[in-house]
């Protein structure tokens, strides 16, 4: 067997070298920085470094789990994680099994067209938009709502906690459906026609055709998409959180990440980057934790799954 390999690799000892590159790059650049995840179980110093401050051990974990901003945070987090996931996932699906029926190429092509634009808009662009249309004094919100209530004062929705997780929900649903939808639709470009001509041959309607053929096509695509974004349930994205908060809102836009960025970096001279690392750490345990439970739970309902 050993006489075999060394053969093969005789052989074709011209591709193996072409490895060379990439393995180095994941070694220098993925799996060499893991070494510096011991910053979270340090106390962490720049006289010493990371290798030269001291051990604490579970310290910096316990000391967030114990916080008082514990609850509220990972209860923001998963708020937001959660409507955005019921929100946002299932209408890229609906959109692309809805386009799918158009038979005008040309009408299909600039929808999906149209639609996938707002994706290209930078979070700081969008963050702008939502300040000035629903701005109380020159906004779209502020000026309508003056002409229907008559010149009364208008309520700052962009400083209402209860209006916060519906504005950043529902722009990144209108930001990125479009886009979304670009994988199904690729999906339903395979199904093949028979399936449908034999399915009116039996008398199926548009929506049965839609419900029994062009759904079940896009199911293991819809299943392994499903399982990727509950990897990223706890990463609630710190960018547009972070340009949306204010201190009206700050009660519920609190997360997890905004939170370690005040504490690692945010904070000026009192900055503690172990305690930051502890609770990145903590987030990406969480979310290794869904990933892997909702793929089991996947691969033992059906035949679809990551690993």
């Amino acid at each position: 067997m050993i006489g075999a390999m060394k053969k093969k690799y005789s052989k074709y000892w011209r591709l193996y070298v072409f490895l060379i590159v990439p393995i180095a790059y994941l070694l220098v650049f993925k799996y060499y920085p893991m070494l510096g995840a011991q910053i979270a179980f340090r106390k962490y110093s720049f006289n010493g470094g990371i290798w030269g401050s001291p051990w604490v051990g579970l310290d910096n974990f316990v000391k967030f789990l114990s916080a008082y901003q514990f609850r509220r945070v990972l209860v923001n987090t998963l708020s937001l994680s959660l409507y955005a996931l019921l929100a946002s996932f299932p209408i890229p699906i609906i959109f692309a099994l809805m386009l799918n029926v158009l038979t005008r190429q040309r009408l299909k092509k600039t929808v999906q067209t149209i639609s996938s634009l707002p994706n290209f808009i930078s979070l700081v662009v969008l963050v702008g938009m939502v300040r000035q249309f629903f701005n109380p004094l020159v906004g779209v919100y502020g000026m309508v709502f003056k002409m229907l209530s008559g010149g009364a004062d208008v309520p700052d929705i962009l400083g209402d906690p209860a209006a916060f997780g519906h504005l950043y929900v529902l722009s990144g649903v209108w930001q990125t459906f479009g886009y979304s939808a670009i994988i199904y639709l690729a999906a339903l470009s395979g199904v093949s026609e028979e399936l449908h001509e034999a399915a009116q041959l039996d008398g199926a309607s548009r929506f049965k055709r839609i419900l029994y053929v062009d759904f079940p096509a896009i199911l293991p695509t819809v299943t392994i998409t499903l399982i990727l974004r509950m990897g990223f349930i706890m990463n609630v994205g710190f960018e547009k959180v972070y340009l949306m908060q204010n201190p009206m809102n700050i009660s519920v836009s609190e997360t997890i990440s905004t939170f370690v960025y005040k504490k690692g970096l945010g904070s000026g001279m009192s900055n503690d980057y172990s305690y930051a690392a502890a609770i990145d750490i903590f987030n990406s345990v969480i979310n290794l934790i869904l990933i892997s439970s909702v793929n089991a739970i996947s691969d033992r309902l059906g035949e679809t799954s990551l690993w």
